[in-house]
């Protein structure tokens, strides 16, 4: 029985990059259905919920689910779809390609971000003309979720451990809480851990990237740490993720909408394209995953390229490229 996918081009280029993801999934002719639904901006201005019922119904039944951006809607998106499939963890993977220039070449780091609370909880509060609060929630029990996930994932790689970021020394009982279940967790595994303040890494991945190789955060920290990096590697344009649950997950590029070149067709595909690598692996096809992103790398490596890269190819011309690299 072929696997069903859920599609949602979203906002903004999310509308360029996600077809041309899924025209590179077509090429590999799997037997996959494409199921598409509407979320976003644009349907909210139609007269709709920026998360409509059939779009979340699709999410929770689909085998995985692409994703492409949401603009001024996106926490009423991004976050329900990611609550839909039980997301617990958001790999991000941010590493340098070839002929891309980067800032920082030798970066090759996956982090690994709890993805259900912290501060993206949505406990906020306007008490006063002068006073609003924000309320972070950290449990055990994600916090040890995303430690066994982290375990079994650089247990795969065969790497030694994994970097636990934090800010324990200020907040105390909440990344107190959050660093003790993860290191516990590693303990009994029997897998290598060290730890580095948050703000501290900040300044090391700028400095020297190449110390790092999985890093496991809060929902925030994860969420900055992984800009940052992209940075280094040569932009957002370049960084898939996973929403992973246990049963399904959603794909999405680290980019957003991109209101400033939506519509004139010269969006770089590239980090959508990879984030559909990662689910091409996630389903069990690793030898197609592994196809999808030498392709990408080839791309990138010969062109042609976007004007975020440096060229003045189209989307559609780097669609059409990777394509042929695959075939």
């Amino acid at each position: 029985m072929s696997e069903e996918i859920a599609v949602i081009p979203g906002d903004g280029i999310g509308q360029e990059v996600v077809p041309a993801a899924v025209a590179i999934l077509e090429t590999l002719d799997l037997g996959f259905s494409f199921t598409e639904a509407e979320a976003g901006d644009h349907v909210v201005e139609a007269g709709g919920e920026p998360l409509p019922s059939e779009t979340r119904e699709l999410a929770e039944r689909a085998d995985a689910t692409l994703f492409g951006a949401a603009g001024e809607s996106a926490a009423d998106v991004i976050l329900p779809l990611r609550a839909a499939v039980d997301s617990f963890v958001n790999v991000r993977p941010a590493r340098t390609y070839p002929g891309i220039d980067a800032v920082r070449p030798e970066t090759d780091i996956v982090f690994l971000r709890e993805n259900t609370e912290g501060v993206y909880s949505g406990h906020e509060d306007r008490l006063t003309e002068d006073v609003s609060t924000l309320t972070r929630v950290v449990t055990d029990s994600a916090s040890r979720r995303l430690a066994e996930y982290a375990c079994e994932f650089v247990g795969d790689r065969n790497e030694d451990g994994f970097t636990v970021a934090h800010k324990a020394n200020v907040m105390r009982e909440t990344d107190g809480r959050f660093r003790d279940a993860v290191i516990d967790v590693a303990d009994e595994r029997g897998v290598q851990t060290e730890e580095v303040l948050m703000d501290a890494l900040a300044m090391h991945l700028v400095l020297r990237p190449e110390e790092y190789d999985v890093v496991v955060t809060p929902n925030l920290a994860g969420d900055v740490l992984s800009d940052l990096a992209a940075g280094l590697v040569g932009g957002l344009g370049l960084l898939p993720s996973a929403n992973v649950g246990p049963e399904r997950a959603v794909f999405e590029p680290v980019h957003g909408t991109a209101p400033d070149i939506a519509g004139e067709g010269i969006a770089n595909p590239s980090a959508t394209v990879l984030s559909a690598a990662m689910m091409l692996e996630y389903l069990g096809y690793d030898d197609e995953g592994a196809v999808v992103r030498d392709a990408v790398e080839s791309v990138l490596a010969d062109g042609p390229r976007t004007p975020d890269l440096g060229g003045t190819a189209t989307t559609e011309d780097v669609t059409a490229a990777l394509v042929d690299a695959i075939e």
